[in-house]
């Protein structure tokens, strides 16, 4: 009787002792990566960020790259709106993965989508924004940017006259490059107008205070000199938002910087 009952007082230890060692293991959190790509021509194999995806997954996170409404199959299917739908969308599909922490990842036209959805609320526990790209207000503001001005303008007033859902061709300009994009009026304006959602320096002050941000630069980027007070400054308060500088340009920044994503990823969303 005496050997039984140590028996099972002993498998009753180790039972216990088995709970509480597979609690931490149970709880461990596991992080989600949206990665959003750039701007026509991007898409969702651009040799400058989609290699990333390797680099996050070793880490053993989960991490996706989609293809986009900005890409250059699609270049510009629908609206602002549409675009976030899908990233909420691909950020329910790492949830139902297992993910218990998200991080979006956007380079170039990637970042202001990412800001926009943070921005009206969307899940999202930190933002990595590298080589932002595609800022409306310069149309106004940089000689280059009047082909641009000129399109928002009339695309105004084709909504005005009831005509926003008329496909049309307007311009963009892309790194220096103009381009023609045809799209509807409204669809146009959700994604160039300054006052829109895809305008950093609008959303910027919206993003909740609780999701991190980290933004990176190249010193050859043509943003490199503005970036700070036109946007990073306008962030709101969070200890553990990033700032960082690095070398190259545009299209070298995901490579480049790798290592310090990670790394910063890891503090983000810690405890």
């Amino acid at each position: 009787m005496r050997r039984r009952l140590f028996s099972a007082c002993a498998l009753a230890s180790f039972a216990l002792a088995a709970a509480f060692t597979a609690t931490p293991a149970a709880a461990q959190e596991r992080i989600g990566v949206l990665m959003l790509h750039g701007k026509n021509p991007g898409n969702n194999r651009d040799p400058n960020f989609s290699p990333l995806k390797d680099t996050l997954e070793r880490q053993g996170w989960l991490a996706t790259v989609p293809d986009m409404p900005w890409s250059r199959g699609r270049y510009l299917d629908g609206g602002l709106d549409k675009a976030i739908a899908e990233i909420a969308g691909h950020i329910k599909g790492l949830r139902d993965q297992g993910a218990t922490k998200i991080v979006i990842i956007g380079h170039s036209m990637g970042v202001p989508t990412s800001m926009a959805h943070a921005a009206r609320g969307g899940d999202v526990d930190a933002l990595v924004g590298l080589a932002p790209g595609h800022a409306p207000v310069g149309y106004y503001t940089q000689p280059w940017g009047k082909p641009v001005h000129d399109s928002i303008n009339e695309a105004r007033a084709l909504v005005a006259a009831g005509k926003g859902d008329s496909r049309e061709r307007f311009s963009d300009v892309n790194q220096g490059r103009q381009q023609t994009v045809v799209t509807t009026a409204k669809d146009f304006l959700s994604y160039f107008d300054p006052t829109s959602d895809a305008e950093m320096s609008v959303t910027a002050p919206r993003i909740p205070a609780k999701v991190p941000v980290m933004t990176v630069i190249g010193e050859k980027d043509p943003l490199f000199r503005t970036i700070k007070a036109y946007y990073v400054e306008k962030l709101p308060a969070n200890p553990k938002n990033k700032f960082l500088e690095v070398s190259g340009g545009h299209l070298d920044t995901p490579r480049v910087a790798s290592d310090e994503i990670i790394a910063w990823i890891k503090t983000a969303v810690a405890p």
